[in-house]
């Protein structure tokens, strides 16, 4: 299972950091990502995180403003969003990451983000 959390309102230029934890699979045998999904539009790639951390890798509208992170330990990924904007608006969604695919998702949190 996974569980993203941290979501809320907040002003544009603000950070926020998102939460997700997992249980019920050996957490550390997986790379990580978040998406988004925005009303009205496509689910968006957001970042990604592999086994050990050493491979990251961004979406292009956040490359730069959001830091994605991840320990095994406590079986957690983080997702920190720096100089939010307001088209960050979107659910954000935790995922597993095998190969190519996202075989488990969990249930999104909502970011809002006012101008």
């Amino acid at each position: 299972q996974l569980q993203a959390s941290g979501g809320g309102l907040v002003q544009a230029g603000d950070s926020l950091r998102l939460s997700c934890a997992a249980s019920g699979f050996i957490f550390s045998n997986y790379g990580m990502a978040w998406f988004r999904q925005a009303p009205g539009k496509e689910r968006e790639f957001v970042a990604s995180i592999s086994t050990s951390g050493n491979i990251i890798k961004y979406g292009d509208s956040v490359k730069g403003r959001f830091t994605i992170s991840r320990d095994n330990a406590k079986k957690m990924v983080y997702l920190r969003m720096d100089s939010l904007k307001p088209e960050d608006t979107a659910l954000y969604y935790c995922a597993t990451k095998w190969g190519s695919s996202y075989p488990n998702w969990g249930r999104g949190t909502l970011v809002t983000v006012s101008s």
